[in-house]
């Protein structure tokens, strides 16, 4: 009797320690890439369905090093529970049910967390939640350190839980006649449409949805045809694809410059613009901008901008830009 009341004390008290060292392992989850999200089945102002990635991260605050295993089908280490604001949890995803449901080996990897450090990855949440409704959604994740299967055999498992995120998803984009999806206003929800602005009115639109991250509204009165086209390269490439083929290429352009990785100059945030000089006769005219951008809490760098607008069907578009550079104050 009493070396089984010893047995049940050693039991409860390497419990105890189990769940004072959960205590000190935090799980915790951010948007890796933050941006606009619609539902399935749209099109994105990128041109394409973006994944909406979340970054894991393990962090061990305990005084031991903690170890768990992190499976290579990350659905057998990690879960995503996403509820409406009504507390409605949502259906898993298509993907994660196919991943769960198949009679495979589980091959996973020994991970060991020193004190004081941490172990992040990054998924797909579309890969765990079926994501067809757009509406604000709550997003919580779950670790299992001895994976998802003992889980769901019904042993005794003790997950993480993370905080919780925000989800908003944008309804479908509607499409214009050329096939190319209509710019959605991110504050009211409307469809953004071209109006007949002046060149000058066009420029400063554009710089000051720049200035508040309003990608929606920066691109409406670019044209990304012209733009692209501009390099010769491009051009030529332009002229081989078919119009599936400039489609997706307007779509990468739309992509790499918003992530600054061409024509960086017009997605740099000014701090400040004044609208020196406008010419324009009845088909094409120039903006000519001083920009001014905070490199440093003391310094500024100006930059002169001259934008190159063409009218079509009475809309002034910006087709081309230069930049002078004019130093630091």
């Amino acid at each position: 009797m009493k070396q089984k009341q010893s047995i049940i004390f050693i039991a409860a008290l390497f419990l105890g320690v189990l769940f004072t060292a959960s205590a000190d392992i935090g799980l915790s989850i951010r948007y890796f890439d933050k941006r606009i999200y619609y539902v399935p089945g749209t099109a994105a102002p990128s041109g394409s369905m973006d994944p909406i990635y979340v970054q894991v991260t393990i962090t061990n605050d305990s005084p031991s090093p903690f170890r768990f295993k992190l499976a290579d089908e990350r659905v057998f280490s990690i879960d995503f529970e996403v509820r409406t604001m009504s507390n409605r949890l949502l259906d898993p995803a298509p993907f994660l049910l196919r991943k769960r449901s198949q009679s495979q080996q589980v091959y996973f990897r020994e991970i060991s967390i020193a004190s004081g450090e941490s172990f992040s990855f990054v998924e797909n949440l579309r890969d765990y939640a079926d994501l067809q409704q757009s509406g604000s959604f709550i997003v919580q994740a779950r670790m299992y350190p001895e994976l998802y299967r003992t889980a769901a055999a019904g042993n005794p498992v003790h997950p993480l839980e993370s905080n919780r995120l925000s989800l908003s998803l944008r309804p479908r984009s509607l499409i214009g006649p050329d096939g190319i999806p209509l710019e959605m206003d991110v504050e009211t929800n409307a469809v953004l449409v071209r109006e007949k602005l002046s060149p000058d009115e066009v420029v400063k639109y554009m710089l000051s949805a720049r200035q508040k991250s309003q990608w929606e509204k920066f691109f409406l009165y670019l044209d990304l045809e012209s733009m692209l086209t501009r390099d010769g390269v491009r051009q030529r490439q332009w002229i081989a694809e078919s119009e599936e083929g400039r489609r997706q290429m307007i779509a990468r352009y739309r992509t790499d410059l918003q992530s600054s990785v061409v024509d960086g100059d017009i997605a740099i945030v000014p701090s400040e613009f004044q609208i020196e000089r406008t010419n324009y006769n009845e088909q094409e005219g120039t903006v000519i901008v001083l920009e001014k951008f905070k490199i440093g809490p003391t310094v500024t760098e100006r930059k002169r901008y001259t934008y190159y607008v063409r009218r079509t069907y009475d809309i002034w578009t910006i087709v081309d830009y230069t930049v002078v550079n004019l130093g630091t104050e």
